[in-house]
């Protein structure tokens, strides 16, 4: 027996290193204003949050304010005009997903992009054919922390939420994760903001690298299940 069926991820900072074309578009909303760009470094543990998250750290706005729909659209704009020119798979992230295909694990994406920015992304990544399943942000009524798109994405999948595990840099990805009733693991490569606190989140199990998953899926056991062991 084995105790998880399937692997599911996050995307931006999970999969993804996203970063640099999602930080390039908010730097081209502070060009058209005249504004100096800001290093990729000072943005870069916002990426996960998309617009939302980028617009707050690096135009100092957000929702609700009078400026921020007009910042939110004219990122976006930029974002879809160049969404894949530095952005790729994480270091090892390859080889992870080839061993879950030599494993007959199936793997698939849970993420909250919408699907109009999500398709392209995976196309250029060259994981359209690979990925069992995709669950975009506006697939369902509820994005993550609801807990719907990871029981859509484990229906699709014919697998019971149970024996899934999600991946995932934020800590609204352990709360989707748990909500849904499945293990949670936290990719601590991705995108994890100054004042975030991972180890106190209640997942599973920490990752350092994607190539840890590996050995997470290698010794869990069956009997991990009934007294899942939260940190």
């Amino acid at each position: 027996m084995r105790p998880v069926d399937a692997v599911l991820f996050d995307l931006d900072g999970t999969l993804a290193d996203t970063a640099p074309d999602l930080s390039a578009a908010l730097n081209r909303v502070r060009c058209d204003r005249g504004l100096e760009p800001v290093p990729l470094a000072r943005l870069r543990p916002y990426a996960s949050h998309g617009a939302r998250g980028l617009i707050g750290a690096g135009m100092a706005v957000v929702p609700g304010e009078p400026a921020y729909e007009a910042l939110r659209d004219a990122f976006l704009a930029h974002y879809a005009a160049a969404l894949c020119v530095d952005s790729k798979l994480f270091a090892s992230m390859d080889a992870v997903l080839d061993a879950l295909d030599a494993r007959a694990l199936p793997w698939g994406i849970v993420t909250n992009k919408a699907t109009r920015y999500t398709t392209p992304l995976l196309t250029s990544l060259r994981l359209t054919p690979r990925a069992a399943t995709v669950v975009c942000g506006d697939t369902m009524p509820f994005a993550k922390p609801h807990p719907a798109p990871l029981t859509e994405a484990a229906s699709r999948l014919g697998i019971a939420p149970s024996r899934c595990v999600y991946v995932g840099d934020a800590r609204r990805d352990v709360e989707a994760g748990n909500a849904a009733g499945m293990h949670t693991l936290v990719a601590r490569w991705g995108y994890i903001e100054p004042d975030d606190a991972p180890d106190s989140w209640p997942a599973d199990g920490i990752l350092d690298e994607p190539a840890a998953l590996l050995g997470w899926l290698q010794n869990a056991t069956p009997a991990d299940r009934p007294s899942r062991h939260r940190r």
